[in-house]
């Protein structure tokens, strides 16, 4: 794209360009927003529940995925961008507050449905004012920016009808209509990314886009473990018991393999290959592929286990309960396991995407845990988390192993850019500071 319409109050974006610390600021609210999805499913997932979840979940993380487009094009902490950034924080912020009403206007207070609709159409205006504004002077660019802009019209107005449907349908064909009118919104969004291509995607810079996918990746983590301490009785509050010091370590265990099998190789692995994409096509089909779809399920798992952690182990750790805690039942352990499994699956399609390799440990962990889940759901809630653990941290510990030779050249070739970049900076201030 030219530069029409770069100035002072929007400055364009470097291939040299990192994660801004106002972009992490704003990164803690999403992150905030995804793991609060989580309120949709009240005391015990069901289908119905958990596939509002993700529909929710799927248009936060389209707002989540076009800030980032839009802070990799330009510079998010200069200019008039903080600005955009402040307002988008703010509807998102107030989107989280509407979401237990979000599909169910709730007695009192402001309509949920149309405050959520308004909120998402605000903070993806936003993002799009932005573009136009670039595009201003220029044709053909207004013309892409215009086919852009229609899209969160109309996924806005299908939101709005999902709320009206509840004044004049009733029972389970609200419900219904309601689900289908939400998945075309998320359908019309996804799809128009599939479509358009490029004009979605143009990745200034490579190690800005990796970077912010992988500190997304990196928050959702801590916020499991947030979740594991502070769940509602569990841990804060309780007695210090071996039940709880059970949970807490097999808890953090999972966290820790989730962690590793992310960001040893993978992560910079996969950095790597959108640093040598250089024809502009292809770096935009990695970035959306990789990035922009391939992520959200990788955000989705993490947001099932701690949603499984939070609610269940808490019932488990609490003194009134036996020792090991109730029976966890189906329904957890398709959210427990399931988004364990989800979270390795997706890693297995990044692999195979960005660097056509196969990580068939991954997948022999996630059979096994299918083979498992059945016992598992009649155990005590603390002997599946246990049993979980097991399985995490042996096949983390044997993929490791077995991937010494493709995990050493991925590792130093992080490492040499690591210190290359650390020279150039210390040369620099050396001479201006």
């Amino acid at each position: 794209m030219g530069n029409t319409g770069w100035s002072e109050r929007i400055r364009p974006g470097a291939p040299g360009s990192r994660t801004t610390r106002l972009e992490l600021f704003y990164d803690l609210v999403f992150v905030f927003a995804f793991l609060n999805v989580t309120a949709l499913t009240t005391n015990e997932p069901s289908a119905t529940k958990l596939y509002r979840c993700l529909l929710v979940l799927g248009l936060l993380w389209w707002c989540w995925t076009g800030f980032a487009g839009l802070a990799n094009y330009t510079r998010a902490d200069q200019g008039i961008l903080p600005l955009v950034g402040f307002v988008t924080i703010a509807a998102t912020f107030l989107l989280v507050l509407s979401l237990p009403g979000a599909f169910v206007d709730l007695p009192g207070g402001l309509n949920g449905p149309l405050v959520f609709a308004a909120c998402y159409f605000l903070v993806r205006g936003s993002q799009l004012a932005v573009l136009g504004w670039l595009a201003r002077g220029d044709r053909a660019r207004l013309r892409q920016w215009l086919r852009l802009a229609l899209l969160p019209v109309v996924a806005a107005a299908l939101l709005v009808a999902s709320a009206v449907v509840r004044h004049t349908v009733e029972g389970d064909t609200a419900t219904i209509v309601q689900l289908v009118l939400w998945t075309v919104a998320l359908l019309v969004e996804y799809g128009a990314g599939v479509v358009l291509g490029g004009t979605y995607w143009v990745v200034v810079s490579a190690g800005h886009w990796a970077e912010r996918h992988a500190l997304m990746v990196l928050i959702a983590l801590g916020e499991s473990v947030i979740a594991l301490g502070i769940g509602p009785g569990f841990v804060n509050g309780l007695p210090l018991s071996w039940p709880v010091v059970v949970a807490a370590v097999t808890g953090i265990a999972v966290a820790s393999s989730l962690w590793w099998a992310y960001f040893d190789t993978l992560a910079p692995a996969v950095e790597q290959a959108l640093h040598r994409a250089r024809d502009p096509a292809a770096r935009a089909r990695l970035a959306r592929d990789v990035y922009s779809y391939l992520h959200l399920p990788i955000i989705t798992g993490v947001i099932f286990f701690a949603l499984g952690i939070k609610d269940v182990l808490a019932e488990a750790a609490d003194p009134e309960s036996p020792p090991w805690g109730d029976p966890l039942g189906l329904s957890w352990i398709l959210v427990l396991y399931g988004g364990v499994a989800l979270y390795l699956l997706s890693l297995v399609a990044c692999g195979m995407v960005a660097l056509r390799v196969l990580r068939w440990p991954l997948l022999v962990e996630v059979a096994l845990l299918a083979l498992l889940a059945p016992a598992a759901a009649r155990l005590p809630e603390l002997q599946a988390l246990v049993l979980l653990a097991l399985v995490c941290v042996t096949f983390t510990v044997g993929e490791t192993v077995g991937a010494r030779r493709r995990r050493h050249p991925v590792r130093q070739l992080a490492l040499e850019e690591q210190r290359a970049a650390e020279t150039e900076e210390s040369r620099w201030r050396g001479e201006h500071l």
